[in-house]
Protein backbone atom coordinates (compact mmCIF):
# COMPACT_ATOMS: atom_id res chain seq x y z
CA UNK A 1 0.00 0.00 0.00
CA UNK A 2 2.92 2.46 1.15
CA UNK A 3 4.27 1.86 -2.51
CA UNK A 4 1.31 2.30 -4.18
CA UNK A 5 0.85 5.52 -2.31
CA UNK A 6 4.00 6.90 -3.21
CA UNK A 7 3.85 6.29 -7.36
CA UNK A 8 0.91 8.25 -6.83
CA UNK A 9 2.37 10.39 -5.42
CA UNK A 10 4.51 9.98 -7.91
CA UNK A 11 2.55 10.25 -11.04
CA UNK A 12 0.85 13.74 -9.17
CA UNK A 13 3.86 15.28 -9.22
CA UNK A 14 4.49 14.22 -12.66
CA UNK A 15 1.25 16.26 -14.10
CA UNK A 16 1.51 19.33 -11.81
CA UNK A 17 5.87 20.37 -11.42
CA UNK A 18 6.16 20.63 -15.29
CA UNK A 19 3.23 23.62 -14.99
CA UNK A 20 4.31 25.57 -11.43
CA UNK A 21 5.26 28.10 -14.57
CA UNK A 22 2.20 28.89 -15.34
CA UNK A 23 0.58 28.52 -11.97
CA UNK A 24 3.32 31.44 -11.20
CA UNK A 25 2.42 33.47 -14.12
CA UNK A 26 -1.22 33.52 -13.22
CA UNK A 27 -0.16 34.25 -9.58
CA UNK A 28 1.59 37.48 -10.67
CA UNK A 29 -1.18 38.62 -13.17
CA UNK A 30 -3.55 37.76 -10.16
CA UNK A 31 -1.38 39.78 -7.65
CA UNK A 32 -0.92 42.71 -9.79
CA UNK A 33 -4.12 43.07 -11.69
CA UNK A 34 -7.48 42.38 -9.43
CA UNK A 35 -9.33 45.60 -8.31
CA UNK A 36 -7.60 44.84 -5.11
CA UNK A 37 -4.31 43.98 -6.40
CA UNK A 38 -0.84 46.51 -6.52
CA UNK A 39 -1.54 47.63 -10.32
CA UNK A 40 -5.41 47.27 -10.71
CA UNK A 41 -5.92 46.92 -14.43
CA UNK A 42 -9.28 45.99 -15.52
CA UNK A 43 -7.75 44.62 -19.19
CA UNK A 44 -4.83 42.85 -17.86
CA UNK A 45 -7.37 41.35 -15.12
CA UNK A 46 -9.62 39.91 -17.72
CA UNK A 47 -6.88 37.23 -17.90
CA UNK A 48 -7.29 35.96 -14.70
CA UNK A 49 -10.22 33.91 -15.04
CA UNK A 50 -10.01 32.51 -18.04
CA UNK A 51 -6.43 31.26 -17.06
CA UNK A 52 -7.46 29.67 -13.89
CA UNK A 53 -10.78 27.81 -15.42
CA UNK A 54 -9.20 26.66 -19.06
CA UNK A 55 -5.27 26.81 -19.59
CA UNK A 56 -4.27 25.68 -15.90
CA UNK A 57 -6.82 22.80 -15.82
CA UNK A 58 -6.13 21.99 -19.94
CA UNK A 59 -2.28 22.01 -18.66
CA UNK A 60 -2.52 19.51 -16.58
CA UNK A 61 -4.80 17.14 -18.33
CA UNK A 62 -2.65 17.34 -21.47
CA UNK A 63 0.32 16.52 -19.39
CA UNK A 64 -1.52 13.56 -17.92
CA UNK A 65 -2.30 12.05 -20.68
CA UNK A 66 1.19 12.78 -22.25
CA UNK A 67 2.63 10.76 -19.45
CA UNK A 68 0.71 7.65 -19.81
CA UNK A 69 0.79 7.71 -24.20
CA UNK A 70 3.30 10.71 -25.34
CA UNK A 71 1.97 13.41 -27.06
CA UNK A 72 -1.25 11.75 -28.58
CA UNK A 73 -2.12 11.23 -25.11
CA UNK A 74 -1.41 14.42 -23.97
CA UNK A 75 -3.84 15.69 -26.97
CA UNK A 76 -6.54 13.55 -25.90
CA UNK A 77 -6.10 14.38 -22.61
CA UNK A 78 -6.14 17.93 -23.30
CA UNK A 79 -9.08 17.82 -25.02
CA UNK A 80 -11.31 15.50 -22.82
CA UNK A 81 -10.59 17.94 -19.84
CA UNK A 82 -12.67 20.42 -21.71
CA UNK A 83 -15.77 18.02 -21.01
CA UNK A 84 -15.38 18.98 -16.89
CA UNK A 85 -13.91 22.59 -17.49
CA UNK A 86 -17.31 23.90 -19.28
CA UNK A 87 -20.09 24.49 -17.38
CA UNK A 88 -18.23 24.61 -14.09
CA UNK A 89 -18.17 27.86 -11.60
CA UNK A 90 -15.20 26.12 -9.67
CA UNK A 91 -11.60 25.19 -11.24
CA UNK A 92 -11.50 21.75 -12.53
CA UNK A 93 -7.97 20.76 -11.29
CA UNK A 94 -9.48 17.65 -9.41
CA UNK A 95 -11.25 16.89 -12.60
CA UNK A 96 -8.57 17.57 -15.18
CA UNK A 97 -6.21 15.42 -13.03
CA UNK A 98 -8.59 12.21 -13.91
CA UNK A 99 -9.71 13.22 -17.34
CA UNK A 100 -5.94 13.61 -18.39
CA UNK A 101 -4.37 10.62 -17.46
CA UNK A 102 -7.79 8.41 -18.82
CA UNK A 103 -7.91 9.77 -21.63
CA UNK A 104 -3.94 8.88 -22.66
CA UNK A 105 -4.51 5.65 -20.98
CA UNK A 106 -7.97 4.37 -23.23
CA UNK A 107 -6.04 6.25 -26.64
CA UNK A 108 -2.88 4.30 -25.42
CA UNK A 109 -5.26 0.93 -25.68
CA UNK A 110 -6.92 2.10 -28.98
CA UNK A 111 -3.54 2.12 -30.56
CA UNK A 112 -2.33 -0.91 -29.47
CA UNK A 113 -5.77 -3.10 -30.61
CA UNK A 114 -5.39 -0.94 -33.74
CA UNK A 115 -1.39 -0.97 -34.40
CA UNK A 116 -1.39 -4.34 -37.00
CA UNK A 117 -4.75 -3.62 -38.54
CA UNK A 118 -4.59 0.01 -40.37
CA UNK A 119 -4.27 -0.50 -43.94
CA UNK A 120 -1.29 0.77 -45.53
CA UNK A 121 -2.07 4.66 -46.55
CA UNK A 122 -4.77 5.03 -44.00
CA UNK A 123 -2.29 5.39 -41.12
CA UNK A 124 -2.87 9.22 -41.02
CA UNK A 125 -6.48 9.42 -41.60
CA UNK A 126 -7.23 6.76 -38.93
CA UNK A 127 -4.87 7.90 -36.36
CA UNK A 128 -6.77 11.17 -36.40
CA UNK A 129 -9.96 10.42 -36.42
CA UNK A 130 -9.55 8.03 -33.65
CA UNK A 131 -8.01 10.28 -31.17
CA UNK A 132 -10.57 12.70 -32.57
CA UNK A 133 -13.78 10.32 -31.60
CA UNK A 134 -12.53 9.74 -28.47
CA UNK A 135 -12.14 12.81 -27.31
CA UNK A 136 -15.25 13.91 -28.20
CA UNK A 137 -16.92 10.73 -26.01
CA UNK A 138 -14.30 11.27 -23.17
CA UNK A 139 -15.27 15.21 -23.21
CA UNK A 140 -19.16 14.17 -22.99
CA UNK A 141 -18.52 11.89 -20.20
CA UNK A 142 -16.59 14.21 -18.13
CA UNK A 143 -19.29 16.70 -18.84
CA UNK A 144 -21.91 14.72 -17.79
CA UNK A 145 -20.75 12.58 -15.11
CA UNK A 146 -17.08 13.81 -13.73
CA UNK A 147 -17.90 17.51 -13.59
CA UNK A 148 -21.12 16.97 -11.42
CA UNK A 149 -19.12 14.74 -9.35
CA UNK A 150 -16.23 17.04 -8.91
CA UNK A 151 -19.11 20.36 -7.66
CA UNK A 152 -20.92 17.59 -5.51
CA UNK A 153 -17.32 17.29 -3.75
CA UNK A 154 -17.12 21.01 -3.46
CA UNK A 155 -20.54 21.30 -1.89
CA UNK A 156 -19.87 18.25 0.27
CA UNK A 157 -16.94 20.20 1.40
CA UNK A 158 -18.75 23.25 2.13
CA UNK A 159 -21.37 21.50 3.94
CA UNK A 160 -18.86 19.87 6.28
CA UNK A 161 -17.18 22.87 7.07
CA UNK A 162 -20.71 24.54 8.37
CA UNK A 163 -21.72 21.79 10.74
CA UNK A 164 -18.23 22.08 12.23
CA UNK A 165 -18.91 25.63 12.61
CA UNK A 166 -22.12 25.14 13.82
CA UNK A 167 -21.38 22.47 16.57
CA UNK A 168 -18.58 25.21 17.58
CA UNK A 169 -15.41 22.51 16.79
CA UNK A 170 -13.76 25.57 14.56
CA UNK A 171 -10.24 24.82 14.73
CA UNK A 172 -10.77 21.38 13.53
CA UNK A 173 -12.18 22.85 10.07
CA UNK A 174 -8.83 22.79 9.33
CA UNK A 175 -8.56 19.59 8.60
CA UNK A 176 -11.53 20.45 5.93
CA UNK A 177 -10.69 23.70 4.69
CA UNK A 178 -6.91 22.79 3.83
CA UNK A 179 -7.44 19.62 1.60
CA UNK A 180 -9.88 21.70 -0.37
CA UNK A 181 -8.30 24.37 -0.94
CA UNK A 182 -5.15 22.16 -2.49
CA UNK A 183 -7.63 21.39 -4.66
CA UNK A 184 -8.72 24.59 -5.71
CA UNK A 185 -11.89 24.71 -4.01
CA UNK A 186 -10.59 27.78 -1.50
CA UNK A 187 -13.14 30.45 -3.17
CA UNK A 188 -16.14 28.12 -2.93
CA UNK A 189 -15.44 27.85 0.61
CA UNK A 190 -14.58 31.27 1.92
CA UNK A 191 -16.87 32.63 -0.30
CA UNK A 192 -19.82 30.40 0.14
CA UNK A 193 -19.83 28.68 3.46
CA UNK A 194 -17.43 31.50 5.91
CA UNK A 195 -18.04 34.98 4.85
CA UNK A 196 -21.78 35.01 5.07
CA UNK A 197 -20.94 33.07 8.67
CA UNK A 198 -18.80 35.85 9.23
CA UNK A 199 -20.68 38.89 7.92
CA UNK A 200 -23.56 37.76 10.53
CA UNK A 201 -20.97 37.03 13.89
CA UNK A 202 -19.48 40.63 12.91
CA UNK A 203 -22.85 42.42 12.63
CA UNK A 204 -22.91 41.34 16.55
CA UNK A 205 -19.74 41.54 17.88
CA UNK A 206 -17.57 43.79 15.17
CA UNK A 207 -15.24 40.96 14.25
CA UNK A 208 -15.51 37.23 13.14
CA UNK A 209 -13.11 34.44 13.66
CA UNK A 210 -14.47 32.85 10.02
CA UNK A 211 -12.71 35.55 7.96
CA UNK A 212 -9.18 33.74 9.55
CA UNK A 213 -10.00 29.99 8.74
CA UNK A 214 -9.70 29.81 4.60
CA UNK A 215 -7.30 33.35 4.41
CA UNK A 216 -4.54 32.69 6.67
CA UNK A 217 -1.57 33.02 4.86
CA UNK A 218 0.51 30.97 7.74
CA UNK A 219 0.24 27.33 6.94
CA UNK A 220 1.06 27.92 3.00
CA UNK A 221 4.35 30.49 4.19
CA UNK A 222 5.01 27.46 6.38
CA UNK A 223 5.01 24.83 3.94
CA UNK A 224 6.68 26.73 1.24
CA UNK A 225 9.79 27.47 3.74
CA UNK A 226 9.65 23.91 4.51
CA UNK A 227 10.17 23.39 0.65
CA UNK A 228 13.20 25.59 0.60
CA UNK A 229 14.78 24.98 3.25
CA UNK A 230 14.53 20.94 3.47
CA UNK A 231 13.54 20.49 -0.44
CA UNK A 232 15.06 20.06 -3.80
CA UNK A 233 14.90 20.17 -7.25
CA UNK A 234 12.47 22.70 -9.11
CA UNK A 235 10.52 22.58 -6.00
CA UNK A 236 13.22 24.25 -3.76
CA UNK A 237 14.46 26.58 -6.49
CA UNK A 238 10.60 28.04 -7.37
CA UNK A 239 9.46 28.25 -3.64
CA UNK A 240 10.95 32.04 -3.02
CA UNK A 241 8.97 33.58 -5.54
CA UNK A 242 6.13 31.65 -4.55
CA UNK A 243 6.58 33.09 -0.91
CA UNK A 244 6.16 36.81 -2.14
CA UNK A 245 3.57 35.87 -4.40
CA UNK A 246 1.65 34.16 -1.44
CA UNK A 247 2.46 36.14 1.23
CA UNK A 248 2.63 39.63 0.20
CA UNK A 249 0.37 39.13 -2.96
CA UNK A 250 -2.00 36.94 -1.13
CA UNK A 251 -2.81 34.16 -3.61
CA UNK A 252 -2.63 30.94 -1.69
CA UNK A 253 -3.39 28.60 -5.44
CA UNK A 254 0.35 29.40 -5.56
CA UNK A 255 1.39 26.92 -3.01
CA UNK A 256 -1.16 24.51 -3.79
CA UNK A 257 0.96 22.67 -6.39
CA UNK A 258 3.48 22.48 -4.15
CA UNK A 259 1.22 19.92 -2.01
CA UNK A 260 -0.18 17.78 -4.93
CA UNK A 261 3.63 17.05 -6.20
CA UNK A 262 4.14 15.32 -2.76
CA UNK A 263 0.44 14.79 -1.28
CA UNK A 264 1.88 13.64 2.16
CA UNK A 265 2.92 17.88 2.60
CA UNK A 266 -1.22 18.30 2.84
CA UNK A 267 -0.21 17.45 6.69
CA UNK A 268 1.99 20.12 6.75
CA UNK A 269 -0.83 23.12 6.32
CA UNK A 270 -3.08 20.74 7.79
CA UNK A 271 -1.27 21.03 11.32
CA UNK A 272 -0.17 24.67 11.06
CA UNK A 273 -4.37 25.72 10.30
CA UNK A 274 -5.17 23.55 13.33
CA UNK A 275 -2.43 25.40 15.59
CA UNK A 276 -3.37 28.79 13.83
CA UNK A 277 -7.19 28.43 14.36
CA UNK A 278 -6.86 26.80 17.87
CA UNK A 279 -5.24 30.25 18.82
CA UNK A 280 -7.85 32.17 17.30
CA UNK A 281 -10.49 30.59 18.90
CA UNK A 282 -8.64 30.53 22.80
CA UNK A 283 -8.03 34.22 22.26
CA UNK A 284 -11.50 35.04 20.49
CA UNK A 285 -9.17 36.65 17.38
CA UNK A 286 -11.00 38.71 14.49
CA UNK A 287 -11.40 40.31 11.47
CA UNK A 288 -13.80 42.76 10.46
CA UNK A 289 -14.09 41.63 6.76
CA UNK A 290 -13.05 39.13 4.86
CA UNK A 291 -8.80 40.35 3.28
CA UNK A 292 -8.85 39.89 -0.47
CA UNK A 293 -6.84 38.68 -1.90
CA UNK A 294 -5.61 36.89 1.24
CA UNK A 295 -2.57 39.11 1.95
CA UNK A 296 -0.84 40.15 5.13
CA UNK A 297 -1.17 43.47 4.13
CA UNK A 298 -5.05 42.67 3.49
CA UNK A 299 -4.53 41.49 6.71
CA UNK A 300 -3.55 44.28 8.56
CA UNK A 301 -6.21 46.51 7.04
CA UNK A 302 -8.98 44.60 8.39
CA UNK A 303 -7.59 43.57 11.95
CA UNK A 304 -10.10 45.44 14.42
CA UNK A 305 -8.44 48.07 17.48
CA UNK A 306 -6.87 45.51 19.72
CA UNK A 307 -6.50 42.69 17.81
CA UNK A 308 -3.53 42.68 16.28
CA UNK A 309 -1.54 40.51 18.49
CA UNK A 310 -4.16 37.64 18.66
CA UNK A 311 -3.84 37.86 15.09
CA UNK A 312 -0.43 38.37 13.53
CA UNK A 313 0.55 35.82 16.56
CA UNK A 314 -1.77 33.36 15.09
CA UNK A 315 -0.30 33.83 11.27
CA UNK A 316 3.26 33.33 13.00
CA UNK A 317 2.25 30.40 14.54
CA UNK A 318 0.69 28.54 11.31
CA UNK A 319 3.70 29.71 10.14
CA UNK A 320 5.83 28.02 12.03
CA UNK A 321 4.16 24.43 12.84
CA UNK A 322 3.46 24.48 9.06
CA UNK A 323 7.60 24.72 8.34
CA UNK A 324 8.23 22.67 11.24
CA UNK A 325 6.09 19.51 9.96
CA UNK A 326 6.84 20.08 6.49
CA UNK A 327 10.41 20.04 6.84
CA UNK A 328 10.02 16.66 8.99
CA UNK A 329 8.20 15.19 6.34
CA UNK A 330 10.73 16.46 3.67
CA UNK A 331 13.26 15.16 5.64
CA UNK A 332 11.51 11.39 6.21
CA UNK A 333 9.98 11.19 2.79
CA UNK A 334 11.84 13.58 0.36
CA UNK A 335 9.86 14.95 -3.06
CA UNK A 336 11.48 13.34 -6.29
CA UNK A 337 14.47 15.04 -7.56
CA UNK A 338 12.65 16.21 -10.48
CA UNK A 339 9.09 16.01 -12.53
CA UNK A 340 10.91 13.85 -15.40
CA UNK A 341 11.83 11.16 -12.71
CA UNK A 342 8.38 11.47 -10.97
CA UNK A 343 7.39 10.94 -14.21
CA UNK A 344 8.95 7.93 -15.58
CA UNK A 345 8.87 6.04 -11.99
CA UNK A 346 5.19 6.62 -11.77
CA UNK A 347 4.77 5.34 -15.66
CA UNK A 348 7.28 2.47 -14.76
CA UNK A 349 5.43 1.27 -11.88
CA UNK A 350 2.07 1.32 -13.51
CA UNK A 351 -0.38 3.59 -11.30
CA UNK A 352 -2.84 1.36 -10.41
CA UNK A 353 -5.85 1.88 -13.10
CA UNK A 354 -4.19 4.25 -15.64
CA UNK A 355 -1.26 2.28 -17.03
Amino acid sequence: MRERIQQFGGFLAGMIIPNIGAFIAWGLITALFIPTGWLPNEKFGEMVGPMILYLLPILIGYTGGKMIHGVRGGVVGAASTMGVVVGADIPMFLGAMIMGPLGGWVMKKIDEVLEDRIPVGFEMLINNFSAGILAVVLALIGNVLIGPVVTAISDAAGSLVDALVTARLLPLAAIVIEPAKVLFLNNALNHGVLAPLGVAAAEETGRALHFLLETNPGPGLGLLIAYYVAGKGLLKESAPGAMIIHFLGGIHEIYFPYVLAHPIMILSVISGGLAADLWFTITNAGLVATPSPGSIFAYLAVIPRGQHFAVLTGVLIGTAVAAAVGMVILRLRPVQESEEEAAMEAEAAGVPGLA
